[in-house]
């Protein structure tokens, strides 16, 4: 089971990373946390921790009004919450992979009709994302 949509451009990680911001952003979503796993593993388990992964952040992405809609059928909603974007690049990598969450693993997890409207046009505006930061950096 696929729970993702991923790309890989050309493009430095940190473009990337900036890059994304902006693709989500005309989407509606704003970035509510961002988690800098290298930093943390490199922190916490040592820097050969960190070399190994290589670069990569996790961005908690949400459109509150989408958010709204989930929350409001379905308070339980907030588990599965915000939309998680990873940009990252391996350590020997000339590209950065980008992928998100596939909001449509949360109409699995319910059965509820308003859940599933507000995945499906989650997923519109994720994928509409992930086609613009393609669109500017083809391998």
């Amino acid at each position: 089971m696929s729970y993702g949509h991923t790309i890989t451009v050309a493009m430095t990680y940190d473009e990337a990373v900036e890059k994304t911001k902006e693709a989500l952003a005309s989407q509606g979503f704003g970035v509510l946390s961002e988690i800098n796993v290298r930093a943390t593993f490199e922190s916490k388990l040592g820097p050969d921790s960190g070399a190994k992964l290589g670069d990569y952040v996790i961005l908690g992405a949400c459109n509150p009004a989408l958010a709204q809609r989930a929350l409001t059928a379905e308070p339980d909603m907030g588990l599965l919450l915000p939309c998680n974007v990873v940009v990252r690049q391996d350590p020997d990598a000339e590209h950065t992979v980008v992928q998100t969450i596939d909001p449509q693993t949360m109409v699995q997890l319910s059965g509820n009709p308003v859940v599933r409207e507000v995945a499906a046009e989650a997923d519109t505006r994720l994928k509409a994302a992930l086609s613009h930061l393609e669109s500017l950096g083809r391998p």
